[in-house]
């Protein structure tokens, strides 16, 4: 909290509290986009066909 606080003073309160959003924020997008990239990998063989005969007719 003591290292705050130079940081505040000179910056203001709304500015270092929005660099310590944006950070978790960062570290949050990170784990996401590593998880997708993985996905493939989880799925192993299964892929997806989408029926292309869905059409309804009236």
């Amino acid at each position: 909290m003591e290292q705050l606080l130079p940081f505040i003073q000179d910056y203001g309160f709304p500015v270092v509290v929005t660099f310590y959003l944006l950070h978790r924020v960062e570290l949050k997008l990170d784990a996401l986009n590593k998880s997708i990239l993985e996905l493939p990998d989880r799925m192993g063989g299964l892929s997806y066909s989408p029926n292309v005969n869905t059409k309804k007719t009236i």
